[in-house]
């Protein structure tokens, strides 16, 4: 639909905008908003985007189609009267203790109140407060800081097929909780923290673990070695002022350097070893033809859905460890010895974009004579807090490198991070002849992307391997049931629960835009062109760990999984 519209006395064309409230966005007005997202179906509860007609009509431009002709209005006295109000009343109901809120800063909330001019609240402080939920590993829910925007609820739903989350009760008693109101750590949550990116206040945060990292740095009997995974470079930054997809990896480095970190290797190294191991892995199924599709397992989200959802299908899974549990399995071998000559414990701290890697580091199989292979899990975020407490001028830091032997990567390990990035740097290990730059970006331009559903088929040797890529969970699930159907057949399937993959994980900076997703990949892929090792197989420091520490001790890259009858 096109036409024009006249917004606050100036003419504004539109061409296919959904709703009135696009239409005043590309008007360069910033309406106000808590329940709308553009990715997510429309609510219209909250009202702040309301806008009023040549009639004196009010109405909510997020769920009203924009028409030839039309003429609004968008701070109105009527209006500002309005928003102030719905404010107060948002405010009331919400606890205000500001000063300790993990959103405190970046509070849509209370950014809100500010441009609203909203200094007092004419109405009652909440009185009942409801019980906060630690019960999860990877995030934190209070209900008293719930607007009832229901973004969390939709995003749980309808990006993530999960359903976690809901609406329950009437009226005032209206809340947002879980079936049965359980905690949140008893039902089926996977942990991939994407209702707590998509939150516009305190409600549902990370949780927070930076007490444990100071406790680990100030031990001294404790040799702290810290992995970064490769999604985290391009987002940090945001954090100190940067563009979303610069890369910041040198002052990451040096930064966890100054907070007393011992050695800092790259997660992407993993990532090298998660390629080989699975690439072995994927050819002896292709020459058996059992468990095909092979499923990647690299994504801890995915792996918990599976298990939830489609526990006939872990077999299909691949039995190769994450790259961050690889990695700390293979740290924790290699300082095995030098721990008992220096009377020292090596700790591995993961820097990574994601909530459910917190989860994952703490699942059992990963926990061998009550050691974990990856000590603690924390978040970019999180990342983000620890160089501000310590007073780290973080745009002034000068770049440092990985500490060696783990510091050499290849691009196929760094673009782990994006969707497509996985299966991409799997067919590529299996090539004989590697592609360069120009070849490569021509024969992977199907995988890559933020397309929902990605597909493609490689000349792999005499076969032809079917690849699918594919992000957001409900997305997957509704692949996997058109493999199940027969409508669909592949031979590897990367499976990504955040959309954009690891870029957008549930512990990055927000907000997370398609805008900013697609800067983030961009930023990966850069690094991919300018590393002068484009293949994991070709990385020198990875051949002689296989050759070497890994030559007879290849299961601690391997994860038995759970059987069907301990799931269900």
């Amino acid at each position: 639909m096109k036409g024009t519209m006249i917004i606050d006395g100036r003419k504004v064309e539109f061409d296919n905008e959904k709703n009135v409230l696009e239409v005043v966005r590309k008007a360069g007005i910033e309406l106000p908003t808590f329940c709308y997202h553009s990715e997510l179906s429309l609510y219209g509860a909250c009202r702040m985007c309301i806008v009023e007609d040549k009639n004196g009509k009010i109405f909510a431009s997020c769920s009203t189609l924009p028409k030839d002709g039309m003429e609004i209005k968008t701070h109105s006295p009527r209006l500002k009267k309005y928003r102030r109000n719905i404010l107060e009343l948002l405010l009331a109901n919400h606890d205000r203790d500001c000063t300790t809120c993990e959103k405190t800063g970046n509070c849509t909330l209370q950014e809100l109140a500010a441009r609203f001019g909203i200094t007092k609240v004419r109405f009652g402080e909440l009185v009942d407060r409801l019980p906060i939920d630690t019960s999860s590993l990877g995030i934190v829910r209070n209900p008293n800081k719930c607007i009832l925007c229901g973004d969390c609820v939709r995003m749980c739903s309808e990006v993530q097929g999960v359903g976690a989350l809901t609406f329950a009760y009437r009226g005032s008693r209206m809340r947002i909780t879980t079936a049965f109101d359980r905690q949140i750590g008893e039902v089926n949550c996977i942990d991939c923290g994407q209702c707590r990116a998509i939150c516009p206040t305190g409600a549902i945060a990370i949780k927070n673990e930076n007490c444990k990292f100071w406790e680990l740095i100030h031990d001294e009997n404790k040799r702290v070695v810290v992995q970064i995974a490769p999604a985290v470079r391009v987002a940090l930054g945001e954090e100190f002022g940067y563009e979303p997809g610069e890369v910041t990896i040198g002052k990451i480095v040096a930064a966890l350097k100054m907070l007393g970190v011992d050695e800092v290797y790259d997660t992407a190294f993993g990532a090298d070893m998660t390629v080989i191991a699975e690439g072995q892995e994927f050819v002896e199924r292709l020459n058996t033809g059992e468990n095909l599709p092979l499923f990647t397992s690299c994504c801890p989200g995915w792996v918990k859905f599976a298990e939830n959802r489609f526990p006939e299908l872990l077999d299909n899974i691949s039995s190769c460890k994450s790259p961050q549990q690889m990695f700390g399995s293979v740290i924790k071998e290699y300082y095995k010895e030098k721990d008992k000559n220096d009377g020292k414990e090596t700790v591995v701290i993961s820097i990574m974009p994601c909530t459910a890697k917190k989860a994952e580091a703490a699942r059992e199989e990963f926990v061998h004579n009550g050691v974990r292979d990856v000590d603690l899990v924390i978040t970019t975020q999180e990342l983000a807090l620890l160089i501000k407490e310590a007073g780290i001028k973080f745009e002034e830091l000068e770049d440092e490198s990985f500490d060696m032997p783990f510091g050499l990567v290849s691009g196929s390990g760094v673009i782990f991070g994006s969707s497509g990035g996985v299966a991409e740097a799997v067919v590529t290990s299996l090539l004989e002849k590697k592609p360069d730059n120009i070849s490569k970006e021509l024969m992977f331009k199907d995988v890559r992307g933020l397309a929902n559903t990605k597909e493609a088929t490689y000349q792999v040797g005499d076969r032809q391997v079917k690849v699918a890529v594919v992000h957001g969970l409900k997305n997957a699930e509704n692949l996997i049931n058109k493999i199940k159907s027969g409508e669909k057949e592949y031979h590897i399937v990367e499976v990504m629960a955040c959309p954009g993959g690891c870029i957008a994980g549930g512990g990055q900076p927000v907000p997370v835009t398609g805008d900013v997703r697609q800067k983030r990949s961009l930023g990966l892929y850069r690094l991919d062109r300018s590393s002068q090792i484009k293949s994991s197989e070709q990385n020198p420091l990875i051949k002689s760990l296989f050759e070497g520490m890994l030559k007879d001790n290849h299961e601690i890259l391997h994860v038995h999984r759970k059987e069907k009858a301990d799931i269900e």
